[in-house]
């Protein structure tokens, strides 16, 4: 009989209940589909920044302890400390290994140039190197996706070029050099000329640098299997003050502390574990980009959560508005039931139960049209599916529920005032 009376309501008022449901639907998508956008969005974002360059910066201890004492550092073209060439390859069985997009080593030394007495920077590095692990994974990295932004006249190096180079842009133009020019370099352990393959710009010191593949530079300096210091590129989570705290020194962690940071992906804990598998290593976070990637990130967030706060919100008063009106036009219809001796208790409730019926209704809709809204901010912002979150499901239930709710309480109120004998009489 309640089932009855509550259907029977819904359909006598069938274009009032329409609206409820499609201002429940229209506020329930937007949330569904921002909710999914923030939940998947970090990776994506994170996936984003990545482009434009490393954000952690592995050296070999004593070169960290040069550049924190006397601010000096690879640009001195003297370092006294290598890397060991053959355990890079460690990078990518660390616990964060799938975190790890990219990454690169340089090899630093300097060269005379065409019979120049002065010194100009030789970087060797992998372009685009690929390496089987112990795991039995293969890898694919190097400096060409690492510097994928970078503006290139010609062609990145291949791998296996031993007479190319690419050369900086302002290095070419103050020499005035072309793509297929030739140039002598000259070092204490080798002489040989080199191809321009390519020209390259960076916006930044590199620039005025030659780049050529690792095996080169390291033959150039009378050195092999090492190297001068590694950039790599991580997805990270924002730092909190675990994070901080951890930064300035892991040892003063707790046991549950300690396990939390490991196993959460903060830049310091990456770098943390990056030292534990390259032997007499510092890896450092470069902070201008790990940080300005956690507030990106954070403002990201921020913005989808007002967005969803004002979407529910503009519901609810959506909502509060159409119940009102439907009570009132059925308010001779309540005043007789509260005259025959219907309570308010059991008035209310009628009334809430159809305005949740139609609420669930719509934000049943609303939630699959929220999907395909994620989808479709998926593909436009970041050209890829974001996968939905289950966690979201009953979110939306419980939003649902308070949105309904909370635009139901004026017409509550409304019953509450309401006087039987002034309805019947027409007053």
């Amino acid at each position: 009989m309640f089932l009855r009376m509550v259907l029977g309501a819904v359909f006598r008022q069938k274009s009032k209940m329409f609206m409820i449901a499609f201002t429940v639907a229209l506020g329930v998508s937007l949330s569904t589909a921002m909710l999914n956008t923030m939940l998947g969005v970090g990776d994506k974002v994170n996936q984003e920044l990545k482009t434009y360059g490393a954000n952690i910066n592995v050296v070999p201890k004593d070169a960290s302890l040069l550049g924190d004492l006397y601010g000096i550092g690879d640009e001195t073209g003297a370092e006294r400390s290598y890397l060991d060439e053959s355990k890079l390859g460690n990078i990518k069985t660390i616990f964060w290994a799938f975190n790890i997009v990219d990454y690169t080593p340089y090899f630093n030394t300097t060269v005379q140039v065409n019979g120049n007495a002065e010194q100009t920077r030789l970087v060797g590095t992998w372009v685009k190197h690929h390496m089987d692990l112990p795991t039995g994974e293969s890898v694919d990295t190097g400096m060409q996706h690492l510097k994928s932004w970078w503006e290139m006249n010609g062609e990145w190096l291949d791998e296996a070029d031993s007479d190319g180079v690419m050369v900086g842009s302002i290095y070419a133009l103050r020499n005035n050099l072309s793509v297929g020019d030739k140039l002598e370099l000259k070092s204490n352990a080798l002489t040989k000329t080199m191809v321009v393959r390519g020209i390259f710009s960076s916006g930044s010191d590199e620039d005025q640098y030659i780049y050529c593949v690792l095996p080169v530079a390291q033959a150039f300096a009378g050195k092999e299997n090492v190297v001068s210091s590694i950039e790599v590129s991580a997805l990270t989570t924002p730092d909190n003050e675990l994070a901080r705290k951890a930064a300035q020194n892991p040892l003063s962690l707790t046991v549950k502390e300690w396990e939390v940071w490991y196993c959460t992906a903060y830049v310091s804990s990456i770098c943390y574990q990056i030292q534990e598998v390259v032997p007499d290593s510092v890896a450092k976070p470069i902070r201008q980009v790990a940080e300005s990637e956690g507030d990106i990130l954070n403002k990201t967030t921020l913005l989808m959560v007002l967005i969803t706060v004002l979407s529910l919100l503009g519901s609810a008063l959506g909502i509060s508005n159409l119940v009102t009106a439907a009570v009132m036009e059925r308010r001779t219809e309540i005043g007789l039931e509260k005259a025959v001796g219907a309570s308010n208790g059991r008035i209310i409730g009628t009334i809430l139960t159809e305005i949740m019926l139609t609420g669930v209704i719509g934000g049943v809709a609303g939630y699959f049209v929220g999907l395909m809204l994620t989808q479709l901010i998926g593909f436009g912002v970041f050209g890829s599916a974001i996968p939905p979150a289950a966690m979201v499901i009953p979110i939306v239930a419980l939003l649902i529920f308070f949105v309904t709710l909370l635009g139901s309480i004026p017409a509550i109120r409304y019953l509450l005032h309401l006087n039987p004998t002034e309805v019947l009489h027409g007053k």
